[in-house]
């Protein structure tokens, strides 16, 4: 029976980026430097499985990132702000003098709806609100409790009038009768 040696071979790793795409990087810093960085290794990523370098790619290539995170499910949103983290890394890279001009200059980018469907706050949005209500003023703090914790529509809590305080068992009440269509 024969055995196999033991393979002594290393593994190379090939860095995400060259030193002239690194260099284009330094222009950010902190939390944006960090989310770019992550935006552009994922495209980064897409382009070596395509033999593509980052200074080589044409505004096609570019688009065809986008087609197929939109094939992969990626919200239009993401789409959208991933086509422009690389649209701002090759602006960068064209103003440093690294590039002769931009292959994002002209991609299209998917329209996103920015106007927010959401019906409520969720529970930690919620609990953020309350929290930073308690930061502020003490008026302040105690409106948005009332709205908070009585699920109030702010016209609910400033239509309360004078005649709707009342005092139960040694503490202030707020009398407020809610007439709402069906639905809520």
């Amino acid at each position: 029976m024969t055995t196999a040696a033991p393979s002594t071979a290393l593994a190379t790793i090939q860095p995400a980026f060259t030193d002239a795409e690194r260099l284009a990087l330094a222009g950010y810093r902190g939390l944006t430097r960090e989310a770019y960085t992550l935006d552009l290794r994922q495209f980064a990523s897409w382009c070596r499985a395509r033999s593509l370098g980052l200074f080589t790619v044409r505004r096609a290539d570019i688009e065809s990132f986008a087609r197929d995170l939109e094939a992969r499910g990626r919200a239009r949103a993401t789409v959208t702000r991933r086509l422009c983290t690389v649209a701002g890394f090759y602006k960068y890279a064209v103003e440093e003098e690294l590039l002769e001009h931009s292959p994002a200059a002209h991609v299209r980018r998917p329209r996103v709806d920015y106007e927010s469907h959401a019906v409520a706050l969720d529970r930690n949005e919620l609990g953020a609100l309350l929290v930073a209500a308690g930061l502020g003023p003490p008026t302040e703090h105690a409106l948005i409790s009332l709205l908070a914790l009585n699920v109030l529509r702010v016209s609910e809590a400033t239509g309360a009038g004078i005649e709707h305080l009342g005092l139960e068992r040694g503490h202030r009440t707020l009398t407020i009768t809610l007439i709402r269509a069906a639905g809520w």
